[in-house]
Order: C-alpha cells, then sequence, then structure tokens
C-alpha cells in the first residue's frame, strides 16, 4: 500500500533514471567502505576527522593533551631560534598548566608545570649538539680563497 507522497517520490526517482541522472556517479559499482566491518556508533566522528586531517590529540581531555605536549616540547623547542623564545614558548604552556591545576576538570592525572631553566639547558645542549654532527662541506666543494699577489706597496 503506497500513499501519494510515496507515488510522487517513486515517480521522481524513475523520470531521473529515465533521464539517466543517476548514471555515472562517483563510486558507482564499486564496494561501500567499511561493510564488512561490525557497527561502529563513531563512524561519523572517525570519517569527519580523516576527511577534515584533524588531530585525534583533540579529543583527548585537557590533562592528557597538556602532558602529550610536555612530552613532545623538546621536540618543538628544537626549531626555536633563541633562548627568549624558548623561555616565552615555555611560559605559555606553563600558564596553560596552571590555569588547568586551578580548576581541574577530566581525569585526575599528574600534570606539573615545566622547569624553565631545565628546558633552556637542554635546549642549549640540543642546539650543541646539532652543531656538531652538522654535515661540514668536503674540502673540494669550499669556495676557493684568492691568493694573495704581492704588491709593491705592501712591504
Amino acid at each position: 500500500m503506497t500513499t501519494g507522497w510515496e507515488a510522487a517520490v517513486e515517480a521522481q526517482i524513475r523520470s531521473a533514471q529515465e533521464r539517466g541522472e543517476f548514471d555515472n556517479l562517483p563510486g558507482a559499482g564499486k564496494p561501500i567502505p567499511g561493510r564488512d566491518m561490525p557497527y561502529d556508533e563513531g563512524w561519523w566522528i572517525r570519517s569527519f576527522m580523516e576527511r577534515e586531517q584533524i588531530p585525534s590529540d583533540l579529543l583527548l581531555p585537557t590533562p592528557l593533551q597538556l602532558r602529550r605536549r610536555i612530552e613532545q616540547l623538546p621536540a618543538e623547542l628544537r626549531d626555536l631560534p633563541t633562548e627568549e623564545a624558548v623561555r616565552s614558548y615555555v611560559a605559555a604552556l606553563n600558564t596553560e598548566v596552571v590555569a588547568w591545576l586551578r580548576t581541574p576538570t577530566g581525569p585526575r592525572v599528574v600534570v606539573r608545570p615545566v622547569n624553565v631553566e631545565e628546558a633552556v639547558l637542554r635546549w642549549r645542549a640540543d642546539r650543541r649538539s646539532a652543531a656538531v654532527t652538522a654535515p661540514t662541506r668536503p674540502q673540494a666543494e669550499r669556495p676557493a680563497r684568492p691568493r694573495r699577489r704581492w704588491r709593491w706597496w705592501r712591504r
């Protein structure tokens, strides 16, 4: 038993098929992705995050995000050019940690502010080790120094 609006919808679908509007659609003839996998209630958020290339870290609670940022701190600081930039970056991170400590939300996770001096010392050590291990140009690639010519006024 079909109602009036079902019949109207079926008629529109049939006329669209006759016009060929369903021909050559993207994905035609291909299997539906994830069809053989068990049902997942969060499929839509996962597909959205993959499509929009959103990092999964954003779904973590605040204390876990802070801990991850503290763990990744040496890699973040390595690219900073000056000691002042390192200090300001660590100070900004510590401001976020202290703000969370004042009003904790989420799971109870131990998060402590970063010692600025230790971060600066590690940054310096990383810079020194990078300078030592930096590849030097072989002798053949170095530009030749101009020969000094003896001039009569240089005596």
